[in-house]
């Protein structure tokens, strides 16, 4: 049987978005964030006489080569990636390749990609073969969808690292499990992936470790999972094989995931993932108010202290940052210092901070269309990159006006040089401090070793960076030097504090810009100038030919 080319096209994220922190990757050497996991994931899942090659856009451009070579081109994105991911569409069919797009918005939104010759919504596992069957069959076009039970990852396969030009990226992502088991409104996990979690074994993931290893991978690997403790006892059986396979190999990893805040009521798991090399947890607070919350059905964020509990996971040894979001039904006035206030006693370095966006195919979305408040889809939506600039995608309940003036105060108060910095510090005083934890009924794990050797190895390309951000971000440096000069107290945590501090080579230009255009924004509605979607014209289409 012959082999078929199969070229893994990944597009552009859009420029303007927060989590695109282009000048941290570049500091440290890198060219983009982190690698397409899911297009590897779908190579792996290939038959074994079909060839694979990948192109991520966000390292390098396209190699004409690389497209003589296809027989067929995979398009996948997210839904900031949409307007490139249709613009590679559009090039690769002028090109006279057969194009098929899956993954999540896809997924979401078919509709959006009717251009493509097939669409494969769900998850590979499920509907890969029937591609591939088709393919076989002589087919060139349809739409292929995923059965309605959730496909089994214990039968995925290991992702094809090898595919990848690792130097490329500032962190490599793997996947334990799937799906969340709470029911946020606004949420589109549980949607594409379900609310009962489904795990990998504990050999699956120590073989992707193994892989990243035998390819000479070392430094920050990415727990992608939208929420690793959707499934606490399963994640409580595999820590203890992660940690003995770090300590069999040395430690050469470091890791990061999303957890609920509900991790920090289990001491027991804190220590295990502290001991197994987490040193950073992204958390969905969303609001400090209760209310709100439980309006939303984030209700695992109630009846608790907030600043506390991150507290806690901040006594374990692990940073988190966290998202927050503006712009719900019944969020009070004074939302805008409630928020900066908590943000500030919990001593959260980095926030991602949402105008509240209704994601397609959600509850919120849903409950929207029901009342007859969902806006159009606008091109502007995925020029803009994220929730940051493109949210409230709908008609607010109370004034416009007043909830990007909210808006705009927090963000221009959190991210303050003066105030981010200075929650940097403090969280030098609070990381690793047991003193605040709740004790574990089991004893502390031993140390990692430290080889003397990889730390003067370390600290040498540390300071090499920070020499660069003092000659191309002087007016920054002063803000960065006395988080270094402090974290030479904290040798275990310098690089991971020197890390946090260098968001701000993008974060800072990025929130003065975001502030600049919500202020314009404002200015537009008390002008008379902004006018409701849905007594305008009909939305353009994001659909555009390849420039």
């Amino acid at each position: 049987m012959s082999g078929v080319r199969v070229l893994l096209l990944y597009p552009r994220f859009a420029q303007a978005s927060f989590w695109r922190n282009l000048e941290l990757a570049r500091l440290k050497g890198a060219r983009c964030m982190a690698p397409p996991l899911g297009l590897i994931t779908v190579a792996a899942l290939l038959p074994a006489h079909w060839e694979a090659r990948l192109c991520d856009l966000n390292a390098r451009p396209l190699d004409p080569a690389d497209l003589a070579w296809a027989d067929v081109v995979f398009v996948s994105g997210m839904l900031p990636q949409r307007q490139e991911a249709l613009a590679a569409v559009a090039a690769m069919k002028a090109a006279g390749k057969v194009v098929v797009v899956g993954g999540p918005d896809v997924s979401s939104s078919p509709e959006a990609y009717e251009a493509a010759d097939f669409r494969v919504l769900g998850e590979a596992e499920a509907t890969l073969s029937a591609f591939v069957a088709a393919w076989e069959r002589g087919e060139r076009t349809g739409l292929i969808a995923a059965p309605d039970e959730r496909p089994d990852v214990t039968r995925t396969p290991v992702p094809r690292f090898d595919l990848l030009h690792l130097p490329d990226y500032l962190f490599v992502g793997v996947q334990f499990s799937r799906g969340c088991p709470f029911t946020c409104e606004f949420c589109d996990i549980i949607e594409l992936y379900g609310r009962v979690p489904r795990t990998k074994t504990t050999e699956q993931m120590l073989a992707e470790l193994d892989a990243l290893y035998a390819l000479g991978y070392r430094g920050h690997v990415d727990f992608v999972d939208d929420n690793l403790i959707g499934n606490k006892k399963a994640v409580k059986a595999f820590l203890p094989h992660l940690i003995a396979w770090q300590h069999a190999h040395g430690h050469p990893f470091h890791f990061s995931t999303e957890a609920s805040l509900n991790l920090a009521d289990d001491p027991a798991l804190l220590d295990q993932m502290a001991a197994a090399g987490f040193y950073l947890v992204f958390v969905g607070i969303e609001s400090p108010d209760p209310e709100v919350l439980r309006s939303t059905q984030k209700k695992q964020n109630t009846r608790r202290d907030i600043a506390a509990s991150v507290h806690r996971i901040y006594a374990a040894g692990i940073v988190v940052i966290a998202g927050f979001i503006v712009g719900f039904d019944n969020e009070s006035p004074d939302a805008a210092d409630a928020m900066a206030e908590l943000i500030e006693e919990a001593a959260i370095p980095v926030v991602s901070l949402g105008l509240l966006y209704a994601l397609p195919d959600t509850q919120l979305s849903r409950r929207l269309e029901r009342e007859g408040r969902m806006f159009p889809l606008r091109e502007e939506d995925f020029r803009n990159g994220d929730q940051t600039s493109a949210g409230l995608n709908f008609a607010t309940l109370e004034p416009r006006v007043d909830v990007l003036r909210r808006y705009r105060e927090v963000y221009a108060r959190v991210y303050a040089p003066r105030a981010f910095f200075g929650r940097i510090r403090r969280l030098s005083e609070l990381v690793g401090r047991q003193e605040g934890a709740v004790k574990s009924p089991e004893p502390p794990p031993p140390p990692a070793p430290i080889d003397i050797r990889q730390l003067v190895a370390d600290l040498g390309r540390l300071f090499g960076v920070l020499a660069t951000v003092t000659w191309r971000h002087p007016r920054t440096a002063v803000h960065v030097w006395p988080v270094v000069l402090r974290g030479l107290k904290r040798l275990d945590r310098l690089e991971q504090l020197l890390s946090l501090a260098l968001f701000y080579m993008h974060l800072g230009p990025f929130s003065r810009k975001l502030v600049r255009d919500i202020s314009q924004q404002i200015a537009e509605i008390e002008a008379g100038a902004w006018v409701d979607p849905r007594a305008a014209q009909p939305a353009q289409t994001p659909l555009r030919a390849a420039e």
